[in-house]
Parts: structure tokens; sequence; C-alpha cells
């Protein structure tokens, strides 16, 4: 597998910790992770609820085919490993023995076939366009689940992670996973108030059960950002994802605020089928208005970093060669602008965002008029491709191939100019596709598609904001496994 390097921001804190801070312990005398988030699922299946933060919840409750180690890499869950044929058209998954559901129904290849067909053809799946390099499922005895690709795809491994390929027990009903979510992950649902709380219990029947030392799980919904930090203080809860200006309190209170490595990038996208990006030079313009500098200064409160690509930096597909391409310029912007009639353009938004004021501010610089518009029901009119110019945030996936053709391809749903893509996009994708992740020469491949991505003149990426969290000194240290949280290992003191 090829390896990347992900810097985690560990933040070494003297300040002593303050009164209630220290136990984590229920009144049992079990240790109770008591975690407070902002990305509270709204869907507890995970076929629905597919995209955002929330798979990191849904975790707790589900396992995967693989997941990934601290470098990125594809290694073994529910599969204790797979192989390709000669080909690369056909992948053979090698389940465990002997693994169950928690309603007792087995861990094996037809109910690993029942979820990925699932997630390809239910009405509602959020998860149906990460699958077009699936053609089939089919079982070889009980624990082998043999997938047959539409072309030859290295990538599967990591694309059945937790981000696509969370399996629930197919004995349980699907209209009923949202009230009662059956997996085979290290916990199990004991009581669940939707859109509120969930109560957990640890699974004894987890394959790594013996590295999950929490016992219990108390899952709330998060308050708004100052209140969980005093809650953290007083013990009401012991972890919680806080924003960056909250950051310097929790220090202050003497709880642990660490960086979890991850793919968050957000993103100005553009419609170029839509008046008046049809004309290229807009598009340069607004590519060269645009300081990403500000957007860290202003919303990171000294976390976060500027980038121009959806990819961290030493991270195998960031590519070196497209670094800071397009400048930050606003001479050269208004030079491109020259003659062309004065634009009015309206940024729609999903709700209110500081993003949108500097975007707006920076284009006024250049003579771009913008209006902000919130419209809540903004997926809408997004993923339909009918808007002109919004704002995007994404977590990342864990196959860089999925990121970029999300992103860039013509279908991909972050596409906001679908069915637009940059010329050659495609086939420096399926060269990534067809390369081993450990052949010698995958990493110079990866970058030549991510090369080509950039070339979209669809996206105008900002700034990476990060997975900032806090937890009280009686947690331990979590593993730095990039875009996800892994409770392997960790204990509550």
């Amino acid at each position: 597998m090829r390896r990347f390097t992900v810097a985690l921001a560990a933040l070494a804190l003297t300040v002593s910790a303050c009164a209630g801070n220290g136990s984590a312990a229920s009144g049992d005398g079990t240790s109770t992770l008591r975690w407070a988030t902002s990305y509270f699922p709204t869907h507890w299946d995970p076929v629905v609820s597919g995209s955002g933060a929330q798979f990191r919840e849904l975790a707790l409750v589900y396992a995967s085919l693989t997941k990934t180690d601290e470098n990125g890499n594809a290694v073994p869950d529910l599969a204790e490993s797979w192989t390709y044929n000669d080909t690369g058209d056909q992948v053979t998954f090698h389940l465990r023995p002997k693994l169950t559901f928690s309603d007792g129904t087995p861990v094996n290849a037809a109910a690993v076939k029942a979820a990925i067909e699932r997630a390809k053809t239910q009405k509602n799946s959020a998860l149906f366009g990460d699958l077009t390099s699936i053609k089939s499922v089919t079982t070889s005895g009980d624990l082998d689940v043999v997938v047959q690709l539409t072309q030859t795809d290295y990538q599967i491994p990591l694309l059945f992670g937790e981000r696509v390929l969370q399996v629930a027990s197919p004995a349980a009903d699907p209209t009923a996973l949202d009230q009662k979510p059956v997996g085979a992950g290290p916990f199990v649902v004991t009581q669940l108030t939707p859109g509120t709380k969930v109560v957990l219990k640890k699974n004894p029947d987890y394959w790594d059960a013996a590295n999950i030392h929490i016992e219990n799980v108390e899952l709330v919904s998060a308050p708004d950002a100052a209140t969980v930090v005093s809650g953290l203080q007083t013990g009401v809860y012991n972890f919680a994802d806080i924003t960056p200006n909250n950051a310097e309190a929790a220090k202050a209170a003497g709880l642990d605020v660490f960086v979890q490595p991850g793919f968050n990038a957000n993103n100005i996208s553009i419609n170029v089928n839509k008046a008046p990006f049809t004309n290229p030079k807009v598009v340069d313009a607004v590519r060269h208005a645009i300081n990403r500098q500000e957007f860290v200064d202003k919303l990171g409160f000294g976390y976060g970093e500027a980038t121009d690509q959806p990819f961290p930096k030493k991270y195998v597909a960031y590519d070196p060669q497209s670094a800071d391409k397009y400048a930050y310029d606003p001479a050269k912007a208004k030079e491109l602008l020259k003659g062309i009639p004065p634009i009015k353009l309206t940024l729609v938004i999903p709700s209110a965002d500081p993003q949108a004021e500097i975007v707006q501010s920076q284009l006024a610089a250049v003579g771009i008029t913008v209006d902000i518009k919130v419209d809540k029901n903004w997926a809408t009119p997004f993923f339909a491709k009918d808007l002109t110019l919004s704002l995007y945030g994404t977590t990342g996936r864990d196959s860089a191939v999925q990121t970029l053709t999300a992103h860039f391809g013509p279908n991909g749903p972050l596409n906001l100019s679908s069915p637009y893509q940059p010329a050659g996009f495609e086939a420096a994708v399926a060269k990534v596709r067809q390369t081993p992740l450990e052949a010698a020469d995958y990493a110079s491949v990866l970058q030549a598609a991510t090369r080509a991505g950039l070339e979209s003149k669809a996206l105008v990426f900002t700034y990476s904001s990060p997975n900032l969290l806090a937890k009280s000194k009686s947690v331990s240290a979590l593993p730095a496994n990039p875009g996800h949280i892994d409770w392997t290992g960790v204990k509550i003191g």
C-alpha cells in the first residue's frame, strides 16, 4: 500500500484540570464515553445517511469490510483479507469466521452481498453513486464475497471502508434502522431518541472486542459551542467536537485539544453551464480574486490552512506540480474582466456562513457584485445543478479516486457543472484504477489524475478546516486515523 504521513497536531497542555473534569466513570463503575457531537446522525441507516461526517458516529454501531490505518491504507475489518484476479476486474473478500450482528444474524457472504446490493438499488440510497464500478456480487461458500467490476479497479478495498459500506443486518427492516440500528460494530444501541440522544453498550461479539475498553457510550446532540466547552469542563461530557474559536477556552479549562487528521476542504462551486461562467475569463478572474489565507486568518483561529486542492499536503494524492497554480492576484483578475459587462451574481448557501461574506468581499474588490441568498432547501437545486454559484465543504473519502470523481467527474455529486469535466480527466482516473495500490508508480499516476482534475473550472478550493476535538484527560489518546474516529485501544480512567 502507498503510505503517507498526516501531521497530528497534539497540543501539550499545562493547565491543571478543573474540578469535575477528571472522572469519566458512570454511577455503576463502568467506563462511559459521554460524547457531544455537532454531527448527530439524522439517519441511522448507513445507506441513507451516506454523506457528511455522520459516518463517524454510525461507526459505533456498524463495521465495514475494511477500515483505514494511520497511514490511510486499507486494513482488515469484517474481511480479514482480499484477493484480486489477474485482470483486476474481480475482487474476493474473505470474511472472518463465526461473526454475528447484534441481533444474532450471521455476518456471512450473503449478508455482505445484500448490503452492497441495497446500497446500489435502494430508492433513497446516498451511496449508489459511489458504487458505479460494481457490476455484480456473488458468494462463494459462506465467507467469500466475490465482487465483479465494470472495469479494472484496484481502489475497491479503500472504497469498502466505513465511509461507504457500513454493513447492517440483512434481517433488520431497513425502514426501522433509524429507530433500531443493527450492525456488527463495537457497540450496540440500547436506547435511541431521534435527533437527541443514543445510549450504547459494548458489543461482546465484535471481532476486536478485546481492544474495546469502553463499556458504555452516551452520544448526544451538542448544544451551542460555548455550552459544549462548559459541559466538558464540568464532566457532563468527556469528549466532543469543538469549533476553532472555542479551542482556547477548552485549553484554559484543562482539556486536551487536538486535531484529528482529515480530508476536509472547502470550495467555491461554479456552474460553467450558466452565464457569466460560460466565459472562461470570468472563471479565471474568480480564481485569481480569491485570497485563501484570509479564510484561515478569519475563520481558523490558528487552525486549518489555505489549500487549492481537495487533499492535504504530504498525502499521496496531493500534486505538488499544481500548487498555487492560480495564485491570489487581484490585478490579474481585474485585467481578465476588462471589456466584460458588469457582473452580478447570487451566491446561494444553506445557512448563514462567514465564508460567504469573505467571498463577497474578495469578488467585490475586483468588480464582481455578489448577493448572498440563504436557502434552507439549498441541497435540492445544488444537486440538481441548478445553481450558478455556491459554497461546499467535503469531509473527503478514503479512496482518492472517489474524492476526485466526486469533485471533477461528469456525474460527480460535488461537481456543480455536471456533465462538464476537464479534458483528460476520465483517462487519468482510469489509469489510477488500473494501477495496484502497491505499484511503484502508483503515487505519480494518482497525482497526474489530481492534476487533470484541478484543470476543472467548476471548483475553487479555499481552505481546509480541521477535525478539532476536545476531551477530558481521563480519556486516553485516539488513533490518528485520517478522517475517522477510532475507539480501538482507547481507555477511560
